[in-house]
């Protein structure tokens, strides 16, 4: 299976592609998406687009995407979804199946915690795909997050989107336990 990781923004946008056979991960590719500076609609015409051609040359099976999380600045946090619905809509019309995931559970799937640095993630990005170097911030980002989609599929998807009625109900993840 071929899975395509995207690490959504606006400036740069990382994708990595790897193929999963059996309980063994291969590089394939990565690299960046950079849009130019000018106005929010030709920006996200660039992710559009570049998403679009990254799928046709690399014909991934599926395909992965990091969450949005809330910066202190809720401008910011606009624009990232709005790429982050930019690359979306690229991978939906190619018919592709697109599996969504937290920063933290990238991070607990490639470094085994979730609150590891970048140069952490980048580093076991580079054991895992055993690749000659590490690959840029970006995207490291994006095939952390393809790592994280072969490693736990749907299963991490639909536990992260248990998590907010399991905290509504007062239920906590403490040393890898629920606790309530």
């Amino acid at each position: 299976m071929k899975i395509l990781g995207i690490d959504p923004g606006l400036r740069t946008t990382g994708f990595g592609v790897i193929h999963k056979q059996g309980n063994t991960l291969s590089y394939i590719a990565s690299g960046t998406i950079k849009t130019p500076d000018g106005d929010l609609p030709s920006r996200l015409k660039v992710i559009l687009a570049s998403v679009g051609e990254v799928v046709k040359s690399y014909a991934p099976d599926c395909a992965a995407i990091e969450k949005v999380f809330v910066n202190v600045n809720p401008q910011s946090t606009l624009l990232l979804g709005q790429a982050r619905g930019a690359a979306i809509c690229a991978l939906v019309a190619a018919d592709l199946a697109v599996a969504e995931y937290t920063a933290l559970q990238v991070k607990q799937a490639v470094a085994g915690h979730g609150r590891a640095q970048k140069a952490q993630v980048q580093e076991m990005v580079a054991r895992l795909l055993k690749l000659p170097g590490l690959p840029g911030s970006d995207a490291a980002d994006a095939l952390g997050v393809a790592i994280c989609h072969a490693h736990g599929g749907g299963v991490l998807s639909d536990l992260g989107a248990l998590a907010p009625a399991l905290a509504r109900k007062g239920i906590r993840m403490r040393g890898g336990r629920l606790v309530g």
